[in-house]
């Protein structure tokens, strides 16, 4: 696998997108057949190829890490989505329709500063998020406070993710959701912890 100091190392942002390896449409391909039910290894393995590359085009356009790791979690997202929707007719292109995908998003940033929040709204993905602050261990108390402050749904959700390793596939089956619906959910719970425990606000 290609990573980011290959890429960094006098190689075009452009040459490296557009080299169109037999692995990327390999994979793309895995996920094209896969469809709505998804190929969880095929995808993380997609990522993975795909991150470093999307990441050094963003701080080339964007000159910020923090937005080039938006960056990348949009760019994947929205590849994603087009790959399971079967909206993708030339897999072994699938580099150069990433390319254009990071660029349109680029072009948007700066007319669209609401879009990301969307994306995470409407099709989560567990990828590694952009580096936050740390914040300092709460106690147990205020823990136990901020959890029983959540919507139900949220503090069963979390609790089961963190307490019991519960996956999100097999929350999603005992909870009648889709894998995406908890990612989700879990996503506005941990948002909602987070601003409980630093004293913003309990969850709504």
């Amino acid at each position: 696998m290609r990573t980011a100091s290959h890429y960094a190392r006098g190689v075009p942002i452009s040459a490296a997108f557009t080299r169109d390896d037999d692995e990327a449409a390999r994979l793309a391909r895995r996920i094209l057949e896969a469809a709505s039910a998804g190929d969880a290894h095929a995808e993380a393995e997609f990522c993975r190829q795909f991150a470093p590359r999307i990441r050094l085009f963003g701080l080339k356009r964007l000159r910020s890490e923090a937005a080039a790791a938006d960056l990348v979690q949009d760019v994947l997202m929205l590849v994603l989505q087009k790959l399971r929707a079967g909206a993708v007719h030339e897999p072994e292109r699938i580099a150069s329709f990433v390319l254009g995908t990071a660029r349109q998003l680029c072009i948007d940033a700066r007319r669209n500063g609401g879009r990301r929040q969307r994306l995470l709204d409407s099709f989560s993905l567990d990828l590694e998020p952009a580096a936050t602050p740390e914040l300092h261990a709460p106690d147990e108390a205020r823990l136990q406070h901020c959890l029983q402050a959540l919507p139900e749904r949220e503090r069963a959700v979390l609790i089961m993710t963190f307490y019991d390793d519960c996956p999100a596939e097999t929350l999603g089956a005992q909870m009648g959701l889709s894998t995406g619906n908890v990612r989700v959910i879990r996503h506005r719970g941990l948002k909602h912890l987070r601003d409980c425990l630093v004293g913003s606000g309990g969850a709504t």
